[in-house]
């Protein structure tokens, strides 16, 4: 197991990375909060129907998925710090240019370029994450970090509330550009490498040991990166990245459509936009308990729970229920969808070694986007279509039960890498 450096250091470290996916948060939601804009006052970026903003949605996330995945290829060999420093930077000036689109296709480009960044931070932060906490608490730290999603929507879905009608969503934009001038700075100047990754590349290189022993958990001569993944690990890695993209799907199509939903439902503009705090509320509690759970227990079992939670609240948030039981399915509906997602990075985090942990996080994040990428789509395809909001609930359903038969598929334990 990696020994823990310095406990003030890794709180300071873990502050940093959660801090960076508030803001990763922060642009998940943030186009949700600003889609029923953009459908109605062509004046923004053009016309944007149903279909289009569905697409738009996805461009980001088709951003995420390329950037998570070219991640996976060389953090396992160059080291996390460097990568995490570009992928701030990355996203950041994204983030900043978005806010001075005046076209579909311009905003959409700048979303794909944004989602990039976004990629970057999301596979290594997990990594990072496993490799500084201690060991008998690595699920739960993952989730304190992870959970910074959450935080980030909700922080989205309250400064729209509070904010958008003054600053406009290229105010909200500007917003998420923060990070260049706060977290990059910050995280230059506090943020070290690895102590885990540092130890596997001495030994691989077979340098002279220097600084504090950390003990390998793989074999000197085994395969890293994606190589060592699918060579090794590949079962678990293939069911991990399942579950990633349906908790994906579930999380991007009710983060970009809970507020047109509700709507349609019947509630206010700004009830429900208060539906995403409440969600995302649920997700960071839900998923808090969750991984100390996992910790102590079974983690595969419970992300099943937390799966079948989904299963059951979303179809019932059809059925018509008054304000106040609405909210509470949505909460439910929270844990069991960001809250589920947070729990499978902790899985892909602490399952496998550190040889391949990255690789395993950036397959988590980026395989599990082709599920991001194609929920907005489905969402917005169905209701083009004229489906009900009650077929495309249940039909959301479905597919949390599918990750539910995933996570139960696992082998109980962690994926060993073979000695050789």
């Amino acid at each position: 197991m990696d020994k823990q450096v310095g406990s003030t250091r890794s709180m300071i470290v873990i502050a940093l990375l959660t801090a960076g996916l508030i803001f990763d948060g922060f642009d998940l939601v943030v186009y949700g909060t600003i889609v029923p804009t953009f459908l109605r006052d062509p004046s923004q970026i053009g016309p944007v129907d149903t279909r289009m903003a569905g697409l738009l949605g996805s461009w980001a996330l088709i951003g995420v998925l390329v950037g998570a995945l070219l991640v996976g290829t060389f953090i396992d060999k160059i080291g996390r710090r460097k990568v995490l420093l570009v992928s701030y930077a990355w996203f950041g000036l994204g983030m900043l240019l978005t806010a001075f689109s005046h076209s579909t296709l311009v905003f959409g480009s700048l979303r794909f370029f944004t989602g990039l960044g976004v990629g970057g931070v999301l596979a290594t932060t997990g990594a990072l994450v496993a490799e500084y906490a201690p060991p008998h608490r690595r699920n739960l730290f993952t989730a304190i970090a992870y959970s910074g999603v959450p935080m980030g929507s909700l922080l989205a879905a309250v400064t729209a509330m509070l904010l958008a009608d003054d600053i406009g969503w290229r105010g909200m934009m500007l917003i998420g550009a923060l990070p260049l001038v706060t977290l990059l700075p910050l995280a230059w100047i506090f943020l070290d490498e690895s102590p885990a990754w540092l130890s596997e590349r001495k030994a691989r290189s077979e340098a002279a040991p220097s600084g504090p022993a950390v003990e390998r958990d793989v074999p000197a001569t085994a395969a890293t990166g994606y190589r060592g993944l699918f060579r090794y690990h590949f079962a678990d890695a293939m069911l991990v990245g399942f579950m990633s993209a349906i908790g994906l799907l579930l999380v991007y199509a009710l983060n970009t459509w809970l507020p047109e939903l509700m709507i349609r439902a019947g509630f206010g503009a700004t009830r429900s936009l208060s539906f995403l705090v409440v969600m995302n509320g649920g997700a960071i509690g839900g998923a808090l308990l969750g991984a100390y759970l996992a910790d102590r227990k079974d983690p595969r079992r419970v992300v099943a729970v937390t799966f079948a939670m989904a299963a059951v609240a979303i179809p019932a948030l059809s059925l018509g229920l008054s304000f106040a039981p609405t909210m509470l399915l949505v909460a439910i509906v929270g844990i069991g969808t960001s809250g589920t997602q947070i729990l499978i990075y902790g899985l892909a985090a602490t399952r496998f070694p550190t040889s391949v942990r990255g690789a395993a996080v950036s397959w988590c994040a980026g395989f599990g986007r082709l599920g991001g990428v194609c929920g907005p789509l489905i969402c917005g395809m169905l209701l083009s279509a004229g489906l009900s909001i009650e077929a495309v609930l249940r039909i959301l359903a479905v597919t949390a039960v599918v990750g539910l038969l995933c996570a139960l598929a696992l082998r109980k334990g962690a994926s060993v890498t073979p000695q050789t």
